[in-house]
């Protein structure tokens, strides 16, 4: 039984066609702290952003006045006012055309694309797909796609026990409170569920921290990119299916095929958290 209006949907669908442009320059130490959360540092200024690291600019601009009680932006400015308490990044799809050159100036400009609203066994959902482009010089870099999901929280979620031992014998990755800190920095994301462990668990039913989308998409992507060799990354697109916790850890793996290389994000219960695809092309 959904508890939301054909109104309140059709509401936030005006939302749709919205608009929000900004020009930044793309510096070198911002490129250079995201890449650290990664675990990267090539030792030298990079001349381009690589794939997913332009998630380093065009971060959320929001006054301590326009927080929400989750460290959202209040939802009604740009976001439409959805009135599911939790937000999550639920995956996207990013092309890459050009190379975009860090030193120099460019555009990001974000378009509401759709407002979508399912009833299903765990309750409400909306989807928010945001369309992103990227450009320099007047040239088209970057086109993304993200969805946002909203929902209410459940009750409780589930603590992930380790029960399968095949999860972690390939190389693993154990995001702790400060990895999660740093990478709430970088990006400007005050979102609660990362950095303030009462409030995830008591406000929002988490066992714990959670561990950001984003992050875990983007140690897929560079796994997924010193996978191709010489190949060019030409898309990379990623679903996040569960949620990871601080201090547990998750078992990374990538697999190539053809002119794909998938990647996992496996929890130590075996459930596959966040899955990602890039597609590449080899240098000439």
């Amino acid at each position: 039984m959904s508890s939301i209006e054909p109104n309140d949907v059709a509401a936030w669908r005006d939302a749709i066609g919205r608009v929000r442009t900004e020009t930044q320059y793309l510096d070198a130490a911002t490129l250079q702290r995201f890449l650290l959360v990664l675990g990267e540092s090539s030792g030298r200024e990079l001349e381009a952003v690589p794939e997913m690291a332009h998630w380093a600019y065009f971060l959320p601009m929001t006054s301590n006045s326009e927080i929400g009680p989750d460290g959202h932006a209040q939802r009604g400015n740009f976001m439409p006012p959805i009135t599911l308490r939790r937000r999550m990044f639920a995956g996207g799809t990013t092309r890459f055309i050009r190379s975009l050159l860090v030193s120099r100036e460019a555009t990001c400009s974000t378009r509401i694309a759709d407002v979508t609203h399912k009833a299903g066994r765990s309750g409400d959902l909306v989807f928010v797909e945001l369309e992103r482009t990227l450009t320099q010089a007047g040239e088209t870099c970057v086109i993304e796609t993200q969805t946002i999901v909203f929902s209410n929280p459940v009750a409780t979620v589930s603590r992930v026990e380790p029960t399968d031992p095949a999860a972690l014998e390939y190389p693993v990755w154990t995001p702790g409170p400060v990895d999660l800190f740093r990478f709430s920095a970088v990006t400007f994301n005050a979102h609660r569920i990362h950095y303030d462990e009462p409030y995830a668990c008591r406000e929002e039913g988490y066992p714990g921290l959670v561990v950001h989308g984003p992050l875990t998409a983007s140690m897929l992507c560079r796994l997924a990119a010193r996978a191709l060799g010489d190949g060019r990354m030409t898309s990379f697109s990623f679903r996040a299916a569960a949620p990871l916790f601080a201090g547990q850890p998750v078992r990374l793996r990538t697999v190539v095929e053809g002119g794909t290389v998938e990647a996992t994000a496996r929890r130590q219960d075996g459930v596959i958290a966040v899955t990602g695809s890039a597609t590449f092309t080899l240098k000439a």
